[in-house]
């Protein structure tokens, strides 16, 4: 029978590759977007594609049950993937800012995916997979809330991959590092909503570091990958009865969680300091 699985944040980037890749290999994909202009957009090239905002409780529920009554019920895999950034120094990021992001990468994925949970519990098998980051695994400066909601995905992530054991339902983490995505354009309305960095005691710091980094990009990352890094891993973990809990794209990752392991925290500390 033709494998489904349910894909979120599929408007570009990590998603809408996935979403591309796993049809042409013959899954039953549904590609979900935060905007109805996007899934409309994916609905004329072809896919189900059922509105899902992690902030919007009811979408999580009329977009998951869409899914199950063009299935029967059924669904192989979830793929937990949309989420934003919100850059900025910890002091000046207000609660309501941190509060938001953890909504959207966080709070909303717990939501979708423990109403997966007994679907999959009743078929005997699933794969839950979660598009963490590098920065589940390390920190560094000015993405304080986007690292402090990925660490929380793996603390949680962690603890279902353990309760869930014996159930048939497998939990993996990916962690990409720098993805060539729109990430760092997309993220611009929640700094400009959220964080205050002309009157920040550090404002000169936001000028000459920040600021032509997320308005002006400039050359791609050290070690950056295209989207299609992430969907290679993500179909190993897929395609795999026993996958692993964690699968690294990027050789940032690599270094990332090798630092992480054998380095103390103050020598890890002067690294990402200087970034």
């Amino acid at each position: 029978m033709q494998k489904s699985i349910l894909i979120t944040g599929c408007s570009s980037g990590i998603g809408l590759d996935a979403a591309q890749t796993l049809r042409a290999q013959g899954w039953r994909v549904f590609a979900a977007c935060r905007q109805q202009a996007d899934c409309d957009r994916l609905i004329a090239q072809g896919f189900d594609s059922p509105r899902i905002d992690y902030c919007d409780g009811d979408s999580i529920r009329t977009g998951l049950d869409a899914v199950l009554a063009a299935t029967n019920g059924t669904l192989d895999a979830l793929f937990n993937n949309g989420a934003h950034q919100l850059a900025g120094l910890v002091e000046d990021l207000p609660t309501d800012g941190l509060r938001a992001i953890f909504e959207a990468n966080l709070f909303g994925w717990h939501d979708l995916t423990r109403q997966v949970i007994p679907v999959m519990r009743r078929q005997g098998h699933g794969h839950i997979v979660q598009c963490s980051s590098i920065l589940g695994l390390v920190a560094i400066p000015w993405r304080g809330a986007y690292t402090a909601t990925k660490h929380a995905l793996e603390g949680l992530s962690d603890t279902m991959r353990v309760e869930l054991r014996g159930t048939g339902i497998r939990v993996v983490l990916i962690e990409p590092g720098p993805i060539t995505t729109l990430f760092r354009e997309k993220g611009i309305p929640y700094f400009e909503k959220y964080i205050d960095w002309r009157n920040s005691p550090r404002r000169s710091d936001y000028e000459t570091r920040l600021l032509p980094r997320l308005y002006h990009g400039g050359a791609p990352d050290m070690f950056e990958l295209p989207a299609s890094a992430v969907t290679a891993k993500l179909l190993r973990a897929l395609n795999s009865s026993s996958p692993k809990p964690r699968y690294y794209v990027t050789t940032a990752t690599y270094i990332g969680g090798y630092l992480n392991r054998v380095l103390s925290s103050r020598m890890a500390d002067r690294i990402v300091s200087r970034i």
